[in-house]
């Protein structure tokens, strides 16, 4: 018998979750990039061994993908979206825990929390390599093996016009949470 719980997060609950997320970000502010992808990488792998409700798999499948992201050679990440990943990341290289993960069905409820803030920042990011992904699958099974040649130039265009897209939401974004401020 399966029991359903839902539950809404006020901008308070939100609030005090982003401090928390703050905190341990300034404790980890020592590890280095590769410390930080390894520990986010375990965690992935261990939550993929569990058996994870699915507001949480979910969650933890793009955590999995900005991961990704920043490892990606050919997205070749600018060096200001590069650092704000890895900061956001650098929560889930901490081993302290609100709710520890060892506890079934609840023990990775915090893990999704941050992970749902750290995609609410990231979400133009996630959107950008997603596309770019598909467009790197799409364009190599139609090109096939003998147009290798002048595949950066194409991938350049690519990223190129992918990251501007992705910069051209983030602005609307702003202007319109600046319009509500005002």
């Amino acid at each position: 018998m399966a029991i359903e719980i839902n539950f809404e997060l006020s901008d308070a609950d939100l609030a005090h979750f982003k401090s928390m997320m703050d905190k341990v970000i300034s404790k980890t502010s020592h590890y280095s990039e590769s410390e930080i992808l390894t520990k986010a990488q375990q965690l992935v792998d261990e939550m993929e061994k569990s058996e994870l409700p699915e507001f949480v798999r979910t969650r933890m499948a793009s955590l999995a993908t900005l991961i990704d992201a920043v490892q990606d050679k050919e997205w070749q990440i600018p060096e200001e979206e590069r650092k704000d990943i890895i900061a956001s990341l650098a929560y889930f290289s901490e081993p302290e825990d609100v709710v520890p993960d060892h506890i079934p069905g609840l023990g990775y409820i915090d893990d999704a929390i941050m992970i749902e803030l750290v995609l609410q920042d990231m979400s133009l990011d996630l959107k950008a390599y997603s596309e770019f992904c598909s467009f790197r699958a799409t364009e190599e099974s139609r090109r096939g093996e003998d147009a290798k040649v002048d595949r950066e130039s194409w991938l350049a265009g690519t990223r190129a016009q992918i990251r501007s897209n992705m910069r051209r939401q983030r602005q609307g974004r702003k202007s319109r949470l600046f319009s509500r401020i005002m």
